[in-house]
């Protein structure tokens, strides 16, 4: 298996998934993705819906990983990275309606659906870092759940420094608190004044300067890289084969940084029968917005009941640009740099056609996220935490195909947002008893301004440097 930015042409000189694992975004800006996809036959899904979550986990990655790791070594981490879950499915399914289903992503140390794919990239990192005996500097950016979730998975560990910035006062109080009470000497975390996009676009801008990101070995833990999405692909699998893996089945997706849905897109093109894909929006509605009028237009991020939605630059989208694109590199390169310098994606009338007949979309605003808590909680006695709640309200609101079944992701705990559940249902939840004490941890916030500058200087006197270069 080799991977090429998408950035590049078909014929540029492709990495293996060592290299990308460790580099995270390309040197040119773009994003790795395969040259080729592997399939799933039917024989294939029929021996998979044998397998617990993590030989499944461990088989989709070893479609990924070429050479880097044998099948056993593979299953061995994986049964190590579901272990803690909380749920002895690690993914359950729950069933709300004659075809609606929920399938809940929240069992995880940090109770969101990041977990399923950053506690395997925590120790695929820990493998590859000890066979070159390297150290690497892991800077990411957060909307809310990333960023608790890659520390959980990265705290602790000799080999990698992890620096993590959140948009200051827009997650909720238990999303900071996750990032802020960890006391582990390789954890930084940093609160800027500003939304999660101006967070994204220092990041990016650090991979981009060569001699830092070289000198400090930089990586990513967002979706960005590509091991993110391949780990996400599993829980497509689990799903779609609990219910049969034959039969169409549909899924809607509460959407940010696209890469949640995207890795069900590419569930889909390596043969899942996957019917419809929907994307469930807030009122940060730039994915809705496009699919329903072709134009991708960069607006004011406004705070939300769903806090990790609040994204105006959906990082992944760039991915299937480059499909639909027919992989071409140049062309990618020349929208992207237009949409960083004008807000406006140039994308043709054939291209907004052809990503429209990949996906639908739909939009919840506030009110109707409470709204849906409220609804969901009295018909069918289950708590939504907001996201769950704008995939529940997409799932719904779908061109009904009778017998197709439609599976909303449950992102989130509900006990990670509980003013809001407890106004739409009058009961607050509850924390696991791993995180009971959470309010009474001690914070450690560090405030950075929102300038490229000052965040470079902040990792430069905290990372340690590699050990080989």
């Amino acid at each position: 298996m080799q991977y090429i930015s998408t950035r590049q042409g078909a014929d540029s000189a492709a990495l293996s998934f060592e290299q990308i694992l460790l580099a995270g975004l390309a040197p040119d800006g773009g994003l790795y993705v395969p040259v080729d996809l592997p399939r799933l036959s039917s024989g294939d899904l029929a021996r998979l819906r044998t397998l617990d979550y993590p030989g499944v986990a461990a088989s989709v990655l070893s479609l990924f990983v070429g050479g880097m790791m044998s099948d056993g070594e593979l299953l061995a981490l994986a049964q190590d990275a579901y272990r803690g879950f909380d749920h002895p499915a690690a993914a359950p399914l729950k069933q709300l309606g004659r075809d609606d289903w929920v399938l809940e992503l929240f069992h995880g140390p940090t109770l969101a659906f990041k977990d399923y794919a950053l506690q395997v990239l925590g120790r695929l990192f820990d493998a590859v870092l000890a066979k070159r005996q390297e150290h690497i500097t892991i800077v990411g950016a957060t909307s809310g759940d990333t960023g608790s979730a890659a520390i959980e998975a990265c705290r602790d560990r000799d080999n990698l420094d992890i620096f993590i910035l959140y948009p200051d006062g827009r997650t909720s109080e238990v999303q900071r608190r996750q990032m802020t009470s960890v006391d582990a000497p390789n954890v930084h975390t940093l609160a800027i004044d500003g939304s999660f996009d101006d967070c994204q676009d220092i990041v990016k801008a650090l991979f981009a300067d060569v001699p830092f990101r070289s000198g400090f070995g930089l990586s990513a833990v967002n979706s960005i890289n590509w091991a993110r999405i391949a780990a996400q692909i599993a829980y497509y699998v689990v799903a779609v084969t609990a219910l049969g893996g034959h039969r169409p089945v549909s899924f809607a997706v509460p959407t940010g940084n696209f890469g949640n849905i995207y890795a069900g897109h590419i569930a889909r093109r390596m043969g899942l029968p996957i019917d419809q894909l929907l994307i469930g929006t807030n009122r940060n509605d730039i994915l809705w917005r496009f699919i329903e009028t072709g134009e991708m237009r960069i607006a004011g991020v406004e705070p939300s009941f769903s806090p990790s939605m609040d994204i105006q630059v959906s990082s992944n989208f760039e991915r299937l640009y480059h499909e639909v694109l027919d992989r071409d590199g140049a062309a990618v390169a020349q929208s992207m740099a237009a949409f960083r310098d004008t807000g406006r994606l140039p994308a043709s009338h054939a291209t907004w056609l052809r990503t429209r007949q990949l996906f639908s979309a739909h939009r919840l605003d506030d009110a109707g996220i409470e709204a849906t808590i409220a609804a969901v909680w009295r018909e069918t006695g289950e708590l939504l935490d907001p996201h769950s709640a704008v995939a529940v309200s997409a799932m719904r609101a779908r061109e009904v195909d009778a017998g197709v079944p439609c599976i909303a992701l449950a992102c989130a705990h509900p006990a990670k947002f509980p003013d809001v559940v407890e106004r739409a249902t009058g009961i607050r939840p509850r924390l696991p008893a791993h995180l009971a004490d959470l309010f009474e941890r001690k914070e450690r916030i560090n405030r950075v301004p929102n300038q490229f500058e000052a965040v470079k200087a902040f990792v430069a006197a905290r990372a340690r440097r590699r050990h080989a270069q």
